[in-house]
């Protein structure tokens, strides 16, 4: 399956120490199959950092699927638990890390998420409530890679300046 990386700088191995603590799978590396999301991300990382708008292209071997690797697979849309998922690991009280998954697959909590993410966070939603407030956006699909088990299903394949 092709994967994409959208970032500002070519990476030459992926250090798994380098990535943030609260994002929406924890703390690892993330890629998405959709093109265009990486390309967006590459653009707002330039913005942000600057740097040069790249795009890493990486092979991953579907027989990490069917591995003794730790996987979960949210469905494509928000539900309760990938929704009180991501907020965990979102909340920056939280110190220790909430899983211990090798691979995490499901969709990205975007700016409108964030809303239903803070809503739900504030009591004005419960879960149910903000997940379903969420069933008719599309959502952009995520792939985390959090070990260096994961990262042998991984290969990079093509470096493209933006």
């Amino acid at each position: 399956m092709t994967l994409y990386h959208g970032t500002n700088a070519d990476i030459e191995a992926i250090d798994l120490t380098r990535g943030l603590r609260h994002k929406d799978f924890g703390k690892g590396f993330y890629l998405t199959p959709d093109r265009t999301t990486a390309v967006r991300m590459a653009q707002k990382k330039t913005r942000l950092f600057g740097g040069t708008a790249t795009l890493i292209t990486y092979e991953m071997d579907d027989a990490a699927l069917h591995s003794d690797l730790k996987v979960k697979i949210f469905p494509e849309n928000a539900t309760v638990e990938w929704l009180v998922f991501v907020d965990t690991n979102r909340d920056r009280k939280t110190v220790a890390p909430i899983h211990d998954y090798d691979i995490v697959i499901g969709p990205i909590a975007d700016d409108g998420v964030v809303l239903q993410l803070t809503n739900y966070r504030e009591g004005i939603y419960t879960p149910e409530q903000a997940a379903a407030q969420l069933q008719d956006k599309y959502l952009d699909q995520q792939y985390y890679f959090g070990t260096e088990r994961a990262l042998r299903f991984l290969h990079k394949t093509s470096v493209e300046a933006l």
